[in-house]
């Protein structure tokens, strides 16, 4: 089990995260939802170790988790400039014979330069590069971002492949049924700490929510913007 107790992340005196507690069952794939500036980069980045704890603690099996035990695919991804594909990959793996294994899920270029890359093909690159770690512990920050649908439904499948082969998988997106679809529980993050964890049977009620969210946000507004009030 992963433990994140009594989490607390501030910025000078305004605090992002504040008493925050989650519990990820090992092996599972966990979904993180809430609407942007609600932390789910930041807490990522505390997980990693990009940024410090103000108080609280994560721990695995209640030993301290190590950043070597992680894979993090961040929102927007950073290659050096003139690198080719197969030269950021070696970075990370120096078996050629598991690149090009791997490259065949996606048929990647590697000999060009990334700067050529689309952004779908970054961020497959990228993707592939933490395939290639084989870390206990995958963080995906809106893996879905920029991709075309073929490709997101091979994310997808790739996903569920890892948690059936032991990985434990924590993921964030702003498209509900991505995560609905294939999370085993998702914890949504809203004023500094994790509201809620819904389980699979919970979803529908989820769904629900949202949808009544995003209908008081703008119902009135549109009959505004329409002419009809």
């Amino acid at each position: 089990m992963i433990k994140l107790k009594d989490i607390a992340f501030s910025y000078g005196e305004e605090f992002i995260l504040k008493d925050l507690n989650l519990n990820l069952a090992l092996g599972k794939i966990h979904g993180i939802l809430g609407p942007n500036g609600a932390g789910k980069t930041t807490l990522f980045k505390l997980i990693t170790n990009q940024l410090s704890l103000v108080e609280g603690s994560i721990s695995v099996d209640d030993k301290a988790l190590k950043r070597e035990d992680i894979s993090y695919l961040e929102t927007s991804n950073y290659f050096y400039p003139y690198i080719k594909g197969k030269e950021y990959l070696d970075l990370l793996n120096q078996n050629a014979s598991d690149i090009e294994q791997w490259n065949a899920l996606f048929n990647l270029p590697l000999e060009e330069l990334v700067d050529t890359y689309s952004t779908g093909l970054k961020k497959k690159l990228a993707f592939l590069g933490i395939l290639l770690q084989e870390r206990k512990l995958i963080i995906l920050d809106e893996p879905f971002n920029g991709v075309d649908i073929e490709s997101n439904e091979k994310l997808f499948q790739i996903i569920k492949s890892l948690s059936s082969h032991g990985k434990t998988i924590l993921i964030s997106s702003h498209i509900l049924s991505s995560l609905t679809n294939m999370c085993d529980d998702i914890s949504t993050l809203e004023n500094k700490n994790i509201s809620k964890t819904y389980f699979p049977d919970e979803f529908p009620v989820l769904k629900a929510k949202m949808k009544a969210s995003a209908l008081d946000s703008i119902g009135s507004q549109m009959d505004v913007l329409l002419g009809k009030k």
